[in-house]
């Protein structure tokens, strides 16, 4: 009764999504208050009764109602609750409602915090989210329905991937998409602006907080499913260029350029075209990700099982929206004003240099993405890995990590370049003392990563001295500058702490990849591996059952210099419903460093053997990587979050906040 109920309500949703995508609308083209208000409580209804049809879902999983074909086919008596729970966006169905579910969060987030919108650009907006949901609700009630019956329902279910029955995965798919469906509101913004024909520097101020918000789950969205890869699938690496993680790094990418272009925009009226051309390209960069997860034109760890039904559906709402969207755009954009100038070398035209590198950069991961399934097309057989991404992308990042410290000390119209300069040198002075010290240590030959390192410390002491320099330290006494320092916005700390977070990544990418060392061997209980200086020594096997699974606990002990100084354990799981195992590395941290030990397979006589089956002189394969800094990738991804966080908590960031007056001795320096 539950899941009917659950099925009646993404009924209705779609009812009152139409009602929300028409009426309001025709409320704006003819002037009626009466008929744009409906906007506002359609929004909320809607994501009320998809609330209730996401909760019916849970409910089925949470008691193991196989007679729901979603919850046989992904499901089990004896899986853990935790991931009874995560399960039920752990599959296509179940992941679909939850985009519709954040969705709708957004659209009446809008109905809400946006009281302060002019009424006709709200009602416009929240028409546009509600044609945005009529195609997805009715994607899922006509070709991914997850509350379709079994009958006669079975005894006990499928279970869900091994693999997705992980924490990591439990909150990796909510967080990217609260990223990607985030960026339908700027869309939205877009969309409902260009109808309107008013696009004014005050339509910045109300897209930038919604992209900031989608921004900053994106970001901790692709940290948290690297994480999952490195230490779940047992390769040591945290980044593959897969297809699927390039979907969800080009709307990151487009997202920081509408940040920025957004800044722009507000402060000077400038890059209107631009901006709002942006807006609607990242949440097309949005649907392209959800395309290619979902339609099977893809092989990934990611993707979900292929339906070509489900794809064609997919890529018609994609075409209507992304080509239904630019052809607005094209008709629109000659007459937006272009707004106020400014010279070059300036706040604006440092914004600008950082759009124009963002923005290449994601055509680059675009075309590495697409060209591959073209050529399955038409007969041409290419992929495109790493060493494509090396020498096409990450060369052109460097000009734009280089050129970051310098934007946020630039004076907005005209900015004095020698000036700004000179408030570098220390910075600079830190960078090169750090390439000369690596290139020393590391050996002449090692240009490139010292250059890296330098690069990263560039950054780090970049955002350090824009906090210094505006709290003016070398002009007012230090217990003055400290409550300057202590009184700068928000808004300033979290740009500095993003651009910080960045060079951290950065520092993190650098060392883990050129002094990341690696060792392979096949050992004994007793016997060890060498690398390093560290010693891995197999300690033996230990058989444990679980109502899920059975394994093998692999224990190893870790030396130094012949002294044990840690003990660890990894583990090969075997999932008895499903028939897959699983691999559990051991991961060491020393400090931001790790000792990543991932067991392989363990043979007899030749014969790899199951989970459990083991006998103390069985052999095992066994991957031992030194990861030096290695968690600087994420710490870095972490850091620019909360840099987003706090910059979204400042008042003057926020849909119709007035801006409050500080006093003089605390506004910083431009």
């Amino acid at each position: 009764m539950i899941s009917e109920l659950g099925h009646y309500a993404l009924v209705l949703a779609i009812a009152v999504a139409i009602i929300q995508s028409t009426v309001p609308f025709w409320g704006a083209r003819t002037g009626d208050s009466r008929l744009m208000a409906l906007a506002r409580p359609a929004a909320v209804t809607q994501f009320l009764l998809v609330g209730i049809a996401f909760a019916a879902l849970m409910h089925a999983y949470i008691v193991s109602d196989f007679s729901v074909a979603n919850v046989y086919e992904n499901s089990h008596t004896a899986k853990p609750m935790l991931y009874k729970i995560t399960g039920v966006w752990g599959n296509h169905e179940g992941s679909m409602l939850l985009w519709v579910l954040i969705l709708t969060l957004f659209g009446g987030l809008v109905a809400v915090f946006g009281r302060n919108l002019p009424e006709k650009l709200r009602a416009l907006v929240l028409s546009v989210q509600g044609w945005i949901g009529v195609s997805f609700i009715g994607f899922i009630l006509f070709t991914s329905n997850p509350f379709e019956r079994l009958s006669p329902a079975p005894i006990e279910g499928m279970d869900l991937n091994p693999v997705l029955q992980d924490i990591g995965l439990a909150v990796h798919p909510p967080l990217l998409y609260l990223g990607y469906v985030g960026c339908s509101i700027a869309f939205a913004f877009a969309v409902a602006a260009l109808i309107d024909g008013k696009i004014e520097a005050a339509w910045a101020r109300w897209v930038r907080p919604w992209t900031l918000v989608s921004w900053l789950f994106l970001t901790l969205g692709i940290a948290m499913g690297s994480y999952w890869a490195y230490y779940e699938l047992g390769w040591g690496g945290w980044w593959f260029w897969d297809p699927v993680e390039n979907s969800s790094f080009m709307p990151w990418l487009a997202a920081t350029a509408l940040l920025h272009s957004a800044i722009v925009m507000e402060k000077r009226d400038a890059l209107k075209i631009w901006t709002v051309l942006l807006a609607i390209l990242t949440f097309s960069l949005s649907l392209l990700g959800t395309f290619l997860v979902r339609s099977g034109v893809l092989t990934s760890v990611h993707t979900f099982a292929a339906d070509p039904g489900r794809g064609l559906w997919i890529l018609t709402i994609l075409i209507l929206f992304i080509g239904g969207a630019l052809t607005l755009f094209a008709g629109r954009s000659s007459s937006l004003t272009k707004g106020g100038l400014f010279a070059p070398i300036s706040r604006e035209g440092s914004l600008i240099l950082n759009n124009l590198f963002l923005t290449v950069g994601c055509a680059i991961v675009l075309f590495g993405t697409l060209y591959p399934l073209i050529g399955q097309v038409i007969g041409s057989e290419v992929n495109f890995g790493a060493p494509f991404y090396n020498v096409t992308f990450v060369p052109l990042m460097v000009p734009l990590l280089l050129a970051v410290p310098f934007g946020p000390l630039l004076a907005w119209k005209r900015g004095d370049f020698y000036a700004v300069t000179q408030r570098l040198y220390a910075a600079a002075g830190l960078a090169i003392a750090a390439m000369v010290i690596v290139a020393i240590s590391a050996g002449l030959d090692s240009f490139v990563a010292a250059f890296g390192v330098g690069l990263a410390v560039w950054l780090i002491a970049g955002a350090l001295s824009e906090l210094v320099f505006r709290a003016q330290f070398f002009k007012v006494g230090f217990g003055t500058a400290l409550r300057r320092l202590a009184g700068l916005p928000r808004s300033a700390w979290g740009m500095a702490l993003g651009h910080l977070g960045l060079g951290v990544t950065v520092l993190g990418i650098v060392v883990s990849s050129v002094w990341s060392t690696e060792a392979i061997k096949d050992i004994r209980p007793g016997e060890s591996v060498e690398i390093g200086s560290t010693t891995v020594t197999l300690a033996g096997y230990e058989h444990e059952e679980n109502g899920n699974f059975v394994s093998t606990l692999v224990h190893f002990t870790i030396s130094r210099n012949g002294e044990v100084i840690r003990t660890s354990s990894g583990e090969k799981r075997g999932y008895m419903v499903r028939g897959q195992e699983t691999t559990e590395a051991s991961i060491n941290w020393f400090g931001p460093s790790h000792l990543y030990i991932s067991p392989g397979d363990i043979r007899e006589n030749g014969v790899v053997l199951l989970p459990g089956e083991f006998s103390d002189q069985s052999l095992l394969t066994v991957h031992v990587y030194w990861k030096p800094l290695v968690a600087f990738v994420w710490l870095g991804a972490v850091i620019m979050a909360f840099g987003g966080a706090l910059s979204l908590s400042d008042r003057r960031l926020r849909v119709g906040a007035p801006k409050t007056a500080r006093h003089k001795t605390l506004q910083p320096a431009e």
